[in-house]
């Protein structure tokens, strides 16, 4: 296969290179591409140095088996486009596409069979979404009814720059300066507030009309569009702690039909990648995961259940989701 990574030298970039390594796909060709800040540079591969190329319209439009995107819905909307207008299957990490009709935003253990005989534009979900419906997709024949889910999102949700902005606060609060002073007098940020030791109780723009963030209202859209149930009422509220990776979700859910607590954890037992544990697991023990992990289930009413999700969001919430969409598209499809 001929494999292209536009947006390669960030962090989900990074990592999707990575798990290409891991799931050992038959790769003849990789080709990897950024800005062209960064073109020149080199991302280790196996054994091998590749060179970073510039994302161009040339380069987009050569013939690829799979390219997969994480270099930001702006750049997507320039160039997924044009590679998918050469006949190229193009997964999506931006929310570029998300809420458009004809393209499939795809969790492939919910509704991988999307894919078959598809070519063109597939979304990967948010990060958040994506663990939180594939904990609750075994449930789904009892009827999910209302979900609310207070999300406790890590700080490499927001890409290697909130990742440094945090490392900085540290070493100020290391060396005993003030970190909101400093952060005050900062150019550049990438949160509203200071990050370090803190949880900031929004992600995203605040819709003037509900109130609600973009990150909160991506949770209620690709919900329903996953399961393709507009019935399903979603309630989130996401939020951003002081965690590096891994986000962790309080879910509710109420059911349309009752079920006892033994039958509830089987249900979510039951979607591959998907693990109930009896002990609690937190962020620091998913990290470097591809798996979803699912504990302290509690059945609070008739048909109304509470539980934790954890999973690691640059793997599960990304990176992974892509290459299982990758995997899946070829098997339905006979080699891509």
């Amino acid at each position: 296969m001929k494999i292209g990574v536009a947006g390669a030298t960030g962090e989900v970039g990074r990592m999707m290179i990575h798990v290409i390594e891991e799931f050992d796909l038959p790769v003849k060709e990789l080709r990897v591409f950024a800005s062209k800040r960064s073109a020149g540079s080199h991302i280790k591969y196996k054994h091998t140095q590749i060179k970073v190329e510039e994302l161009t319209d040339e380069t987009m439009s050569e013939s690829y088996d799979y390219l997969l995107f994480s270099a930001g819905g702006a750049v997507s909307k320039r160039f997924a486009p044009i590679a998918a207008a050469a006949g190229n299957v193009v997964i999506d990490n931006s929310s570029a596409f998300r809420n458009e009709a004809a393209i499939p935003l795809v969790v492939p253990e919910i509704n991988g069979h999307l894919l078959k005989n598809y070519r063109g534009i597939i979304a990967n979900p948010n990060c958040s979404t994506i663990q939180m419906v594939l904990a609750l997709n075994g449930l789904v024949e009892y009827g999910i009814q209302e979900i609310v889910v207070s999300t406790y999102q890590s700080i490499s949700g927001a890409g290697r720059k909130a990742l440094d902005e945090y490392s900085t606060q540290l070493e100020w609060h290391s060396k005993g300066m003030d970190v909101w002073e400093n952060f005050r007098r900062s150019q550049k940020k990438v949160f509203i507030k200071p990050i370090f030791s803190n949880v900031i109780p929004l992600i995203g723009e605040i819709d003037e009309e509900t109130g609600m963030s973009s990150e909160d209202l991506k949770m209620v859209n690709e919900t329903q569009k996953i399961f393709s149930d507009n019935t399903i009422t979603v309630y989130p509220f996401t939020a951003r702690v002081a965690s590096e990776y891994s986000h962790g979700e309080s879910v509710l859910v109420k059911l349309r039909n009752d079920i006892d607590r033994e039958s509830f954890i089987q249900a979510i037992d039951r979607t591959p990648h998907v693990q109930y544990s009896q002990d609690v697991v937190t962020s620091v023990e998913a990290a470097g995961s591809n798996i979803t992990f699912v504990s302290r289930a509690r059945k609070m009413a008739p048909g109304v259940f509470m539980i934790w999700v954890v999973a690691d969001n640059i793997r599960v919430g990304a990176a992974t989701n892509a290459l299982r969409i990758l995997a899946m598209h070829r098997q339905l499809n006979q080699g891509g």
